[in-house]
């Protein structure tokens, strides 16, 4: 059986290797979902990614959650727990509406090249 208070004992006492592993994971993760999703790679190439992605962003939050438990309220908290939840609406999001994200990207892309003086 999983004793949750041993689980919370370790992910406090390993705030900063759990912190250094998870942020880059988070971000890398749900970046590489956001590329395959505007190369408009195959939907189950995207759902695969997105799938992999939830994982570091539900550990985040769980994380975040432990030292709520306690009663630990910072802006560290804070933060991890926006991009944990941020990067795992995204992950939603691509997997509910790939097309909307790419042609979201695609509008962002024009944008940036008309603001740079590279249209066409």
């Amino acid at each position: 059986m999983i004793d949750l208070n041993t689980l919370s004992e370790f992910s406090r006492a390993h705030c900063v290797a759990i912190c250094a592993f998870l942020v880059p994971a988070n971000l890398v993760l749900t970046l590489q979902t956001l590329i395959l999703a505007v190369l408009d790679r195959p939907q189950v190439q995207i759902a695969g990614a997105a799938v992999i992605a939830w994982i570091p962003a539900l550990l985040m939050i769980l994380h975040v959650f432990t030292w709520w438990a306690i009663g630990v309220v910072m802006a560290p908290t804070y933060i991890l727990l926006c991009l944990g939840s941020i990067c795992l609406v995204i992950n939603i999001w691509t997997i509910a509406r790939p097309k909307s994200i790419s042609r979201w990207f695609g509008i962002m892309r024009s944008k940036a090249a008309i603001g740079f003086g590279f249209e066409k």
